[in-house]
């Protein structure tokens, strides 16, 4: 026990992290077996251990934030005795039709209610365009916008959602562009709610698979959701959506992203948040698309997922009380550090995200960037 503190205190302090400390992303250690567990379990052990209680951090963002911009993985591998556990890539394909349903009923489906009390008014859960923008409805909004100027909409089109979450790109769209959607989802929560919420508009929301659609559209985009594509689907992602794109017509995706190629999530985010995801590279992304679109635009903006993040982290927090009978403090904890821990991996630079337009291969429009 005493020989794994010695090491957890060496490697954070690789990061300036201090425990027993009073700075910001100093940490609090309640357990003492929290060393040997965090030793043994790795990154899935750091996020459950703090589940239960075992340690405690004033701002678990600046702790992510230090540690993530340390690489403490890679200097760790400098020091004797020091083995850190890593997760192999899976050979089996995590994004089926069947095991896609799982991130549905798992994290999206947890409850509308919490949603409703964390998100902006228009419950967009993807990150906010902050360039001009001084609250979270403000950026949402700027977002929204932005998407719709950048597929240059036009009243009459008829637009495909993959990914349509409670429908905010939807019923945006429509009031403001007089454009026809189809949403598309795999959360039951979600589609009831984007329902309610789209009702009387010219939006359709469906409880599908995105590999199921065959009819055509003037206009295809995914907000959120490529990140549970997986590798094994991307390819396939981008020939379905080439089928159903018209010829003239453009697709975009908004996508959170990793700096490099990788097969699997990190475990705690699998086992807790996002099972069977997976952050594409812009490799990953372009080699999917090679052969079937034309590259038109490729926005970076995910400095301001750190901006959302902590304004989702705020509003979670202040509205608790409204709901924690509905949970429990083990989900509170765990939410708290999901939202802290993206947070400062974005401000990190371990996390991106990217606009991307294509066209199709074949088009003769002519397309501008717009911001």
């Amino acid at each position: 026990m005493e020989n794994a503190e010695k090491i957890v205190q060496q490697l954070l302090s690789l990061a300036d992290v201090k425990i027993g400390g009073n700075r910001p992303g100093d940490i609090k250690v309640n357990t003492p077996e929290f060393y040997s567990r965090v030793l043994g379990g790795g990154s899935l052990a750091l996020g459950e251990s703090y589940m239960d209680g075992w340690w405690d951090c004033k701002e678990l963002d600046v702790f992510f934030d230090k540690i993530l911009h340390a690489e403490i993985d890679k200097k760790a591998m400098r020091l004797k005795n020091v083995v850190l556990p890593f997760l192999k890539a899976k050979l089996t394909n995590m994004q089926t039709k069947s095991k896609a349903k799982e991130v549905g009923e798992k994290h999206y489906d947890v409850g509308n209610d919490l949603y409703k009390l964390m998100l902006d008014k228009r419950m967009c859960y993807s990150c906010g365009y902050w360039k001009n923008a001084k609250t979270l409805d403000e950026a949402q909004e700027a977002k929204l916008d932005l998407i719709c100027k950048k597929l240059k909409l036009k009243k009459g089109m008829k637009v495909l959602d993959i990914g349509c979450g409670w429908g905010s790109f939807a019923k945006f769209a429509a009031e403001k562009y007089g454009v026809k959607v189809v949403g598309i989802t795999i959360s039951k929560e979600q589609a009831k709610l984007a329902q309610e919420r789209c009702e009387g508009l010219p939006v359709e929301i469906r409880l599908e698979d995105y590999r199921n659609i065959t009819e055509k559209f003037d206009r295809i985009l995914s907000i959120g959701m490529f990140e549970h594509v997986g590798p094994k689907n991307y390819k396939e992602y981008m020939t379905v959506v080439h089928r159903c794109l018209n010829d003239e017509g453009l697709m975009m995706i908004h996508t959170i992203a990793g700096n490099k190629s990788v097969t699997s999530l990190e475990p705690w985010f699998h086992k807790y948040i996002f099972p069977n995801g997976v952050l594409p590279s812009a490799k990953q992304i372009t080699t999917a698309a090679e052969g079937l679109f034309i590259l038109e635009d490729w926005h970076s903006f995910g400095q301001y997922y750190d901006n959302t993040l902590m304004a989702w982290l705020e509003n979670f927090k202040k509205n608790w009380g409204k709901i924690e009978n509905q949970y429990n403090e083990r989900f509170y904890r765990m939410w708290v550090y999901y939202l802290s821990s993206c947070a400062g991996s974005f401000r990190a630079k371990k996390n991106q995200l990217w606009q991307i337009v294509y066209s199709k291969i074949g088009s003769t429009e002519f397309y501008e960037r717009v911001c």
